[in-house]
């Protein structure tokens, strides 16, 4: 009889989560959300697992241009989420990065659908903990906290 036993130790896995930053057709700023193709289903923000061997930040751009098939440029990292709960599926652990892109997304992998939504036109239910990540996004917004992260990443990139 063979002995099962199972692994010594229980992890939880990282993900990314990206809010990207887009002007809509109108002119006005939006946020792509994307409608998932697989379990758990509903409106969410592009995202996924981050791949054995890979940055987050990697995983961020790679998970954000398979989904809407925009070139992104990452702006900066918003926080990290780790309630046992945000995921039905399994402990997750997610860092949340915000970019900018140009151009019409496309749903592409994961995506079965996909909009330029506004803060206002937000107005119905996000899969996982994406509805407390964007509240804390337009807070962090509101309290000019973006300005400042951006001006910090110019700052850098010009050294």
């Amino acid at each position: 009889m063979t002995k099962k036993t199972s692994p010594p130790y229980r992890n939880p896995v990282p993900t990314v989560d990206i809010i990207i930053e887009i002007k809509k057709e109108d002119g006005k700023e939006g946020i792509i959300l994307i409608k998932r193709k697989n379990p758990p289903y509903g409106w969410a923000l592009p995202g996924g697992f981050v791949d054995y061997g890979e940055s987050l930040e990697k995983a961020a751009i790679r998970e954000g241009e398979e989904e809407t098939s925009l070139k992104i440029d990452l702006e900066y990292q918003l926080h990290t989420y780790s309630d046992p709960d945000r995921d039905p599926r399994i402990h997750t652990i997610s860092t949340v990065f915000v970019a900018r892109a140009e151009g019409t997304p496309k749903a592409k992998d994961d995506a079965q659908d996909i909009g330029i939504f506004s803060r206002e036109e937000i107005d119905f239910p996000l899969a996982f903990d994406h509805q407390k990540i964007l509240d804390d996004y337009f807070r962090f917004k509101k309290s000019g906290g973006g300005t400042a992260k951006k001006a910090d990443r110019r700052r850098r990139k010009a050294t």
